[in-house]
């Protein structure tokens, strides 16, 4: 059997910084050729936005950069989650703070921030965007960005490292 890898990405509402790093991501892994082996989604912590599209202007931001956003929709973290994805990473602290609150202790190992896995000089959270300007939604994709490529790296080496 082909070892399979699960990421869920987290923020607050689920509009602006999680499916964007679930669209840039997929972008990746589809362009490694591993879309067949691994499985990407989001989730807010938050219940504001569920069942609505990404943020206009992340859509629009993202498009610009090849990454589509459009079918993606709002939902929030359910119970099931934490036994079901390998890896729930949050955009910021306040995130990964509500994430752990809610997750049983036996998957809380599973709880990492995205950037993480970015290269060292880089904010430490995916910073929210939703009132600020352009900018702030470019940084995001910048960031982004950069914590996706060595995501995808760990990805590489989680599959194949697992059992087969």
């Amino acid at each position: 059997m082909t070892p399979k890898y699960s990421i869920l990405m987290v923020c607050m509402g689920n509009i602006c910084r999680s499916p964007t790093a679930e669209a840039v991501l997929r972008h990746l892994v589809q362009e490694a050729e591993l879309g067949d082996r691994v499985r990407i989604d989001s989730a807010g912590t938050l219940d504001y936005h569920v069942g609505s599209p990404p943020d206009r202007r992340s859509q629009e931001h993202a498009t610009k950069r090849g990454y589509d956003l459009s079918k993606l929709r709002a939902r929030q973290v359910a119970a099931s989650d934490f036994e079901e994805f390998d890896l729930i990473l949050a955009m910021d602290w306040q995130n990964l703070g509500e994430l752990e609150e809610m997750c049983p202790p036996q998957h809380r190992r599973k709880l990492m921030r995205l950037m993480e896995f970015a290269p060292p000089g880089i904010n430490d959270i995916v910073p929210d965007p939703y009132t600020g300007g352009p900018l702030m939604f470019e940084r995001v994709l910048d960031q982004v960005e950069a914590a996706c490529r060595g995501l995808l790296v760990f990805i590489r080496n989680r599959l194949a490292t697992a059992p087969s």
